[in-house]
């Protein structure tokens, strides 16, 4: 399962990175903007949004980019490795209750 995980610590990338390859899924994490990030989000299965460490403009960019795709977006004020095990256990039961994989 592909995930784009916006928000978060610089600090805490590589262990965002662990958590979620550790349960089999790809991420692409952003704690900074990029440029054009609408078009590097890409079609993940999933945006799990940090909402206490990424800035409005990058929110509304990923929330908008969902909308038109039509991917799921979890959100946690907290942007603690726990946060997004937890995250992680929602976005893989929606996709499963959804998708049936």
């Amino acid at each position: 399962m592909s995930i784009v995980l916006v928000g978060g610590h610089d600090r805490m990338h590589s262990e965002y990175m662990g958590i979620c390859s550790k349960r089999g899924h790809s991420v692409k994490v952003y704690t900074q903007m990029p440029t054009k990030f609408d078009k590097v989000i890409g079609s993940p299965d999933g945006i799990v949004l940090f909402t206490s460490t990424v800035s409005h403009k990058m929110i509304h960019t990923a929330v908008k980019e969902a909308k038109r795709k039509k991917i799921p977006v979890f959100r946690s004020h907290s942007s603690s490795g726990a946060s997004l095990d937890r995250l992680l256990n929602e976005l893989e039961d929606t996709i499963v209750q959804n998708y049936g994989t």
